[in-house]
């Protein structure tokens, strides 16, 4: 009896919290126990930051959203926590604090006990004051390496995970179009394939720690008119098909991401916040996502305020939800009251509020955020002492030596050697004069997204919470024997010419001058490169160009170093120059990895993902363009590149040989499989980026010249060789045909192997025979490359 009493005294677990039951089960009692206020406040989140004194979050106030009242917010619940860490600077172990009281109060204020999802930028490193700022995803790009981009992503993802965070808003997988757009820094690169592989392996890395990973923006934003920043987007179907959208179906495919954010811009007329057809069709219909798809920050009000197609927030709301968007972020604003007003009055059925319910009550119970025993304490605070908050301050460590030993890893392979006439690796110099704005500037490795960049820059007060090294550092470290004169000669972008003269003096003292040129980051004009920060042209901000020719002048050999976020066009200093180095924002060890390349302790490894510019104004361009997007006789524009797609120069030699072709011929559902021989013939170890272009001589709709296909970095020791074997399904010479299918069709093909778009070593000439083909989104998707019988870097 006493037993049996006991057992009546024992709450029962209710379902939605009973992890013995399926997910579908629990989400299906929960939903049905919500209110509609419930159900809705699940479907926004509310931007706040995260107390230095480790109390409760407060909400940020912005310019774009009405002041949030928690007090009347949570006891219906909350979907998602924007940006805790993100918003100002905290200490970590504070902030973790601060998130985990905060949750605590959200989940016992409303009926079900649920808390927020919390979610935080982490574009290049979590975006937290003190964490690690890696180089930004061009660099990435940059290094041609999925793997090293997959570690670098799960170290992100541990430290965000490590805090409390659960969701991050990365990767950028939009495909550079025009460089004058200001967030080029933000995406991999110019070529999809790179973009895809590169972008999937992040997600991977993040995914691996149990950090949702957000693609985006889905789709078509950075194919903008004139580069400019949420400008209509002037794309066909064939492009948006096999350009745009290829890195986001990878992504989903291989790479397991859970999250999708829509893009800003509209195509055609049709804003990505309401296209049904591709954020329901195509996303899930066809690729088969199940997870949330999360709007932009005030990606559904725009369509109101911007795109004009809703009427009011009610009508923004409702057209976000069939389009099947689950998430309004950073803040509630249309899908609050507005949107719970028009479903009580029919403008909105509740059947689209259960859909994204359902969604996103799925993924919080798959993160455990819905489990019987769930604790808002993160696993850095576990056994802290949680009572004296003071106690906490620099306690968690977010820039580990580990940490910053990976960034350097990834800026040592990313930084490309554009050009060389035997000056480097530079040979004891005895007098060196380092010279332009960003030679003595700390923040002049970082893009928009770090930090301190994107958050720091309004709290000058506050220390940067990381070693940033400049150039002048490492370079005076490195060379401890030489003599610096260092000068500035002009700033960024403020066009003032009166520090020239100083710094022409400088380079003619001196037996070599290494100029450092480039951007600064910032947002909305704030820089020369970032989020709203777009070219006019791709001249050097300012009077760089001024300073660049006047140095070329004093006939005192001249490296020129670039830290930007974008490529420019250096005028005669492409063929001046005695030797050009390019850096896209490498992170804070990036200064290191750059003294290291002009000294010859690293031998430089990394290759353009973006063409480099002989002209400002030839925009837009990327390699990636059918025979009259290049040099013709029927323009008098030449847009050839002063440095290609996949260029970069090393400290060594190598020499291609011996190609192998098994059989020329293959049905068009086949694959051939090629060989060939690499040997360095140099006198150092060195690394060399096999590169494979496709160049379809006749197709049924216009190709582009040339398409990278695949890719992988093969090291080798002086006088090393290695035998290269790659097998290249048919699917890869698919393109979207004029019905609009994905077909391969039968006909020549060239197999280009090559070390930069404009450099083959080895061409196949083969043919797809049989009947022509449709393929879909589960063709095959890469080149498999081995080394002997090991298979090596696929990318």
């Amino acid at each position: 009896m006493t037993a049996n009493v006991a057992e009546e005294k024992t709450p029962a677990v209710p379902v939605w919290n009973d992890r013995a039951v399926s997910v579908s089960e629990r989400v299906d009692a929960l939903v049905g126990a919500m209110t509609l206020r419930e159900k809705i406040a699940q479907l926004y989140g509310v931007w706040v930051g995260a107390s230095d004194e480790g109390g409760d979050v407060a909400p940020h106030q912005h310019a774009m959203e009405e002041a949030v009242d928690l007090d009347v917010l949570l006891p219906a619940g909350l979907g998602q926590l924007t940006r805790p860490f993100g918003t100002a600077p905290v200490d970590p172990a504070l902030g973790a604090l601060s998130l985990m009281r905060s949750q605590a109060r959200i989940a016992a204020e409303n009926r079900f006990g649920i808390p927020a999802l919390a979610h935080e930028e982490c574009l290049a490193g979590f975006a937290a004051w003190g964490a690690t700022a890696y180089p930004v995803p061009l660099s990435w790009g940059a290094t041609f390496d999925p793997h090293l981009v997959r570690r670098m992503a799960a170290a992100i993802g541990r430290d965000m995970r490590s805090v409390g965070v659960h969701q991050g808003l990365a990767p950028v997988l939009d495909v550079v179009r025009d460089a004058r757009w200001g967030r080029v820094e933000e995406t991999i690169g110019e070529d999809p394939y790179l973009v895809a592989t590169v972008g999937t392996a992040y997600v991977q890395g993040l995914e691996s720690t149990g950090i949702v990973a957000t693609l985006k923006h889905f789709v078509g934003y950075s194919a903008s008119r004139a580069g400019r920043n949420l400008a209509p987007s002037s794309v066909g179907p064939r492009e948006r098909a096999d350009v745009l959208l290829p890195p986001f179906e990878m992504a989903v495919r291989e790479g397991g991401a859970r999250s999708v954010m829509h893009a800003y811009t509209d195509l055609d007329g049709i804003p990505a916040a309401a296209d049904e057809d591709l954020l329901t069709g195509l996303l899930r219909d066809t690729w088969g996502f199940d997870g949330t798809v999360v709007a932009d920050y005030f990606g559904i009000a725009f369509l109101t305020t911007l795109h004009a197609i809703a009427g009011d927030w009610a009508d923004a709301a409702g057209a976000a939800l069939r389009a099947g968007v689950d998430v309004e972020l950073p803040t509630v604003k249309t899908f609050g009251t507005p949107l719970e007003e028009a479903v009580t009055d029919g403008r909105v059925p509740e059947t689209l509020i259960d859909r994204a319910l359902r969604r996103v009550l799925t993924q919080k119970t798959a993160l455990g955020l819905l489990d019987a025993d769930w604790t808002p304490l993160p696993p850095a605070l576990t056994g802290a002492d949680l009572d004296t908050p003071d106690t906490l301050r620099g306690s968690i460590d977010l820039d580990s030596p580990a940490n910053r030993a990976l960034a350097r890893t990834l800026a040592e392979e990313a930084v490309v050697l554009l050009s060389n006439d035997g000056i480097l690796p530079l040979t004891a110099p005895r007098r060196i004069a380092l010279l332009g704005p960003n030679a003595d500037e700390p923040t002049a490795v970082l893009g928009c997204y770090s930090f301190p960049q994107h958050i720091g820059v309004h709290h000058p007060h506050s220390p940067l919470g990381i070693e940033l090294p400049t150039l002048r550092d490492t370079l005076t470290a490195e060379f401890p024997d030489a003599r610096f004169t260092t000068a500035p000669g002009t700033g960024i972008d403020d066009g003032d010419t009166s520090g020239i003269p100083e710094a022409v003096r400088a380079a003619r003292d001196a037996d070599i001058a290494v100029v450092v040129l480039g951007d600064r980051a910032g947002l909305f004009g704030r820089g020369t490169s970032g989020e709203g920060c777009d070219a006019e042209s791709l001249a050097l901000p300012g009077a760089q160009q001024q300073l660049l020719d006047a140095l070329l002048d004093t006939g005192t050999p001249l490296v020129t170093v670039l830290l930007a976020g974008r490529p420019y066009a250096l005028g005669r200093a492409a063929d001046e120059s005695a030797a050009i180095v390019q850096a896209f924002f490498p992170g804070e060890e990036g200064t290191h990895a750059i003294a290291g390349i002009l000294s010859g302790r690293l031998n430089p490894s990394g290759r353009l993902p973006v063409s480099v510019p002989r002209t400002p104004g030839a925009q837009p361009t990327t390699y990636l363009g059918p025979r009259l997007a290049h040099v013709n006789n029927v323009s008098s524009i030449d847009p050839t590149p002063a440095f290609p797609f996949g260029h970069g120069l090393t400290y060594t030699t190598f020499h291609w040989t011996d190609l192998a072709v098994d059989h020329h011929e293959a049905p068009t559902d086949g694959a051939f499989t090629l060989a060939l021989t690499i040997r360095n013939t140099g006198r150092r170890p060195g690394t060399e980026t096999v590169q494979l272009y496709l160049h379809d001589p006749v197709a049924s709709v216009v190709q582009p010249v040339q398409r990278l296909i695949g890719y992988t970095r093969l090291t080798l020791d002086p006088g090393q060789a290695q035998r290269l074997h790659v097998t290249v399904p048919a699917d890869l010479a698919s393109f979207t045909g004029r019905d609009g299918q994905r077909i391969t069709e039968p006909g020549t093909l060239e197999l280009r192997l090559a070390s930069s778009s404009t450099q083959p070593h080895l061409t196949a000439r083969v043919t797809l025979t049989g009947p022509q083909r449709h393929v879909d989104h589960t063709r095959h998707l890469h080149a498999e490359f081995v080394v002997g019988q090991e298979p090596v870097a696929r990318a």
